[in-house]
């Protein structure tokens, strides 16, 4: 990835439906390599998709939590039976398996408290849990998708 590269990513992490052409002159090429390159960069994995972003309080998501759980078992099975059921559930934005105090933080977003009592109940019923904490933001301060790249 060069220079160039960087340069096309940053602008479609602002803005994936700008046009080839209006793309290509902000990158100082033209149309046909700017487009090879975008392909290039989708081929390899780079960008792995184009996304429109949603506001969820305007659709009604307006309660965002965030979720660590403890492990009951650190079993394969365990883990692959936990992890396959998580990334099952809609209500899960994001997912990461942890270092430290506990061993997973999800991002859970619903529309309310009864939505997300409801998804805290199927979360405990489905695997053994040691501990389940929940935190629930009061607002959103920063919120983005765009990686800071130097090129």
């Amino acid at each position: 990835m060069d220079a160039i590269d960087t340069k096309i990513l940053r602008f479609l992490q602002e803005d994936a439906s700008i046009s080839i052409a209006e793309l290509a002159q902000r990158v100082n090429l033209s149309q046909t390599p700017c487009w090879k390159r975008i392909q290039r960069l989708e081929a390899s994995g780079v960008i792995k998709g184009r996304v429109a972003l949603v506001d969820p309080e305007k659709i009604g998501l307006s309660l965002t939590a965030f979720v660590s759980v403890e492990a009951y078992d650190h079993t394969e099975a365990w883990t692959q039976r936990f992890a396959e059921f998580v990334s099952t559930l809609p209500e899960v934005m994001e997912f990461y398996r942890m270092a430290g105090d506990v061993d997973y933080i999800l991002r859970v977003v619903v529309p309310d408290m009864a939505a997300y009592d409801g998804f805290y109940k199927k979360l405990i019923n489905a695997v053994p849990l040691k501990n389940v904490t929940s935190r629930f933001a009061m607002e959103r301060i920063k919120s983005t998708t765009a990686f800071a790249l130097t090129a």
